[in-house]
């Protein structure tokens, strides 16, 4: 499944965190601590019935749902599935600050939790037992749901990340598959120097690509404590990130050709676009966008920032939480831990989600499984591994939406100009800086 872009419109996340915003320091009336609820509580609600909105794009819900509602007769589950990204965030808070027609269940992407979790939002599930549930998700996606001791939703999906690359091309022009970043940028030379016409990836600015590799690199530019966050671009991970980038810049050696855009499903179809180091959850896309090119794709591990070193990064992913002004908590909690703690899993990787629970990951059936667009091969084993090894402590800003409409005001500069890469990313921290503080956060450099 794709993972939905980070890049909101300026507009979208101006509305969508002004509508929060106001009460980042201060809360939400209203919304006391949730008393413990038990299982048996729970059970109750499942077999009194009831009707269970739940606002999500991720189709295996669809599969999920059905089989919910027949195992719980009694419960009927709503799914509004059609909007994704900016028009989901835009109606999720929208209606949280009309406090009217607020959904039982909402996803929210990894990116996107702290932004609604600080602003009281979205609701605690530790009272609902959720914290006992740590063992069964690996670290990055557990990360992505908790802030302290709180629980703000269930990990639905990963996006641990790997490179696909086209092996009819490097096998074409002789070039080894680089497992380093150094190595994939001399891959870079290598290839274009043989086909000018021919790229080793495309880029014009992704703020979620670009702090997924940070993150990688051992980069920690956000620190959050509250309403109180740290904004900073210059610690030596970003600076190794910087300087293995700007060579890919400077020399030209990406395509400068928007993602998910038809000329971008072309090039990898026709091989000018020869790797893409993205989330466990592209392969559908391949089967579905570059249907084409079966056969010519394989997956190999995210290059590395030095030899021998498996630190990965994640790239997308969502949970589903429970928005605080819902009204149906016990049926929404008992959805969502079905969905992404219990039997609807399986069915959701049947489907082709890529899981954030150990048990799949571990299992022989998913890691056996062989693609057949990527020439037979158990890309599952690759991706389960970098699962494994996603760095720790990584964190996003409380208002990172908004942080990310800016990305290519700032960053993107260095795409399209002779902005070095290190400027763009002062004046992204400059500018996320200011709008923090203008939102009342206290902001630390």
């Amino acid at each position: 499944m794709r993972r939905t872009t980070s890049r909101l419109t300026r507009g979208l996340a101006l509305l969508s965190v002004l509508a929060l915003g106001a009460t980042a320091c201060g809360g939400s009336d209203g919304q006391d601590t949730q008393e413990p609820v038990s299982a048996s509580d729970v059970q109750a609600a499942l077999e009194k019935g009831g009707t269970l909105t739940v606002w999500a794009w991720e189709p295996t819900l669809e599969s999920v749902a059905a089989d919910f509602q027949k195992k719980y007769p009694k419960v009927k589950v709503e799914l509004i599935g059609e909007r994704s990204g900016d028009k989901h965030y835009t109606a999720l808070s929208n209606a949280i600050e009309a406090e009217k027609g607020v959904p039982d269940v909402a996803q929210v992407e990894y990116f996107a939790v702290g932004q609604y979790a600080l602003t009281k939002g979205l609701t605690d599930l530790v009272p609902f037992g959720a914290g006992e549930l740590k063992e069964k998700y690996t670290p990055g996606p557990w990360n992505g749901v908790t802030e302290g001791d709180a629980v703000y939703g269930l990990p639905m999906d990963s996006g641990p990340m790997a490179m696909f690359y086209n092996k009819k091309v490097f096998d074409r022009h002789k070039i080894a598959v680089p497992t380093t970043w150094d190595a994939y940028v001399a891959a870079g030379r290598e290839l274009h120097e043989a086909d000018p016409k021919a790229f080793i990836a495309s880029d014009t600015g992704d703020a979620g690509y670009t702090t997924s590799l940070l993150w990688q690199a051992g980069s920690r530019p956000y620190k959050v404590n509250g309403s109180t966050v740290g904004i900073d671009f210059t610690d030596p991970g970003a600076e190794q990130y910087t300087a293995m980038y700007q060579k890919l810049l400077d020399e030209k050696l990406i395509a400068p050709i928007t993602g998910w855009t038809d000329d971008w499903y072309k090039g990898l179809a026709d091989g000018t676009i020869a790797t893409l180091v993205t989330g466990a959850w592209m392969p559908a896309n391949f089967e579905s966008g570059v249907a084409g090119a079966s056969g010519d794709w394989r997956v190999a591990p995210m290059p590395a920032w030095s030899a021998g070193d498996k630190t990965t990064a994640e790239n997308g992913g969502s949970s589903l939480a429970l928005p605080a002004l819902g009204e149906h908590k016990e049926l929404a909690y008992a959805f969502v831990e079905y969905a992404n703690a219990g039997d609807g899993v399986a069915t959701r990787v049947d489907e082709g989600a890529f899981p954030a629970t150990v048990a799949q990951l571990k299992s022989e059936e998913f890691l056996d499984k062989k693609f057949g667009y990527f020439g037979g091969q158990q890309a599952n084993r690759i991706f389960a591994e970098s699962a494994m090894y996603v760095g720790e402590k990584w964190s996003y800003l409380p208002f990172q939406p908004y942080a990310n409409s800016i990305f290519n005001d700032t960053v993107g500069k260095a795409y399209v100009s002779s902005t070095p890469l290190t400027e763009g990313l002062k004046t992204w921290q400059d500018a996320s800086v200011k709008y923090g503080q203008e939102q009342g956060f206290t902001v630390e450099q």
